[in-house]
């Protein structure tokens, strides 16, 4: 007899466990994977940098004689084509494996059920769809860079007591959040392949956007700048420091090849997307070029005007705001726009997920609604 409330445990265990590829493994998804006997967790797997080794061999391998006659927990369905590596389904039927419970069907039209038909073919018992949604929200970079040729975007947005993210234009950049909030934004850069800002906020707030944590020095997300008219400056912090962390501006088809070159000289790669209605680098195509780069997520810092974009156009995945109990004073440039409050608001576009404090500042969490 099937423990239904077992399956559910040890998948959602499996699902924590994913998140330690995260940043780490695009373009391939973040896979976790569990080998249970009796009721016991005998070995644990998860997708290794650089996206191999897959969570599933990860696993078996440290299951050995172990893996014969149990149960495997996989996030996500096993492959069953041949690329860098041989087939998870058929590691998984060599192990002797008799059950497996996996929580999503991999879009991937490599796989696309196959990996399931292996299994079932060969014997093994197979458990489908457990804990779906939440898996669902774990794989959704790889998802949607499968399903709609983007990544996943979680906007991020820090905002005064009364509601703005920046004082008036030409103003000094101003502080918003402590220290407890500042560690879990870079520990959200680290958690993703990508950090993004929009023009506006690189000219303004000459930020650095690398992941500043003791230990994790090594985690080099791509900075990227949606720049129509390749406005950064030559003498930012994210053109000098381009040679060190990788750095990517996607700039309007017609903007200057001139400033191109210069910026390429520094170490900064520019692409190039088509101008939209309204004048700007299209905002779909952008995210496409980033999808096409591997990149499956995305942890966007703003500002207002890229914040409300992405609302607007459906693309931001997830909302996260933070909030200090300290106002502005004054008047200065609110961090959303009446049309993505009202977005927020709406349960049928967000639902809020999470809300928790850091210090005295407050994070509220939303997911849109897939």
């Amino acid at each position: 007899m099937i423990d239904c409330d077992a399956d559910a445990r040890f998948m959602t265990a499996a699902i924590a466990l994913a998140r330690r590829g995260l940043g780490l493994c695009a373009p391939n998804p973040a896979v976790g994977a569990l080998i249970v006997r009796d009721g016991v967790i005998v070995a644990r797997g998860w997708t290794r940098p650089g996206g191999r080794p897959h969570a599933e061999t990860e696993a078996i391998r440290a299951a050995g004689a172990d893996s014969r006659g149990a149960t495997l927990y996989v996030t996500l369905e096993p492959c069953s084509h041949y690329g860098a590596t041989p087939p998870c389904a058929e590691a998984i039927i060599a192990a002797g494996i008799a059950r497996v419970v996996t929580a999503l069907e991999d879009p991937d039209p490599r796989v696309a059920g196959r990996g399931h038909q292996l299994l079932a073919k060969a014997g093994v018992a197979l458990t489908t769809n457990v804990c779906e949604a939440a898996a669902l929200r774990a794989n959704l970079g790889h998802v949607l860079r499968v399903t709609q040729g983007r990544p996943m975007v979680a906007l991020k947005l820090a905002l005064t007591a009364d509601g703005f993210a920046a004082g008036l234009s030409g103003e000094e950049r101003i502080s918003i959040t402590g220290p407890v909030a500042n560690g879990y934004v870079h520990m959200q850069r680290a958690l993703h392949d990508a950090v993004l800002v929009g023009a506006g906020t690189a000219l303004a707030d000459n930020p650095l956007l690398t992941v500043r944590l003791p230990g994790m020095e090594a985690r080099k997300p791509l900075r990227v700048v949606f720049d129509s008219d390749l406005k950064l400056r030559l003498k930012s912090r994210l053109a000098e420091t381009a040679t060190v962390y990788p750095t990517l501006v996607i700039a309007a088809e017609d903007a200057s090849a001139e400033k191109e070159t210069r910026l390429a000289a520094l170490g900064v790669a520019v692409a190039r997307a088509p101008r939209d209605a309204a004048g700007h680098a299209d905002l779909g195509g952008a995210l496409s070029l980033l999808a096409a780069r591997g990149i499956t997520r995305v942890f966007c810092e703003g500002g207002p005007v890229l914040a409300d974009a992405l609302i607007a156009g459906g693309f931001a995945d997830e909302v996260s705001l933070l909030a200090s109990p300290n106002p502005l004073g004054r008047e200065g440039r609110a961090g959303l726009g009446p049309a993505s409050l009202a977005a927020l608001s709406d349960p049928a576009r967000y639902a809020t997920v999470e809300t928790r404090m850091f210090g005295e500042d407050r994070l509220t969490r939303s997911e849109r609604i897939l």
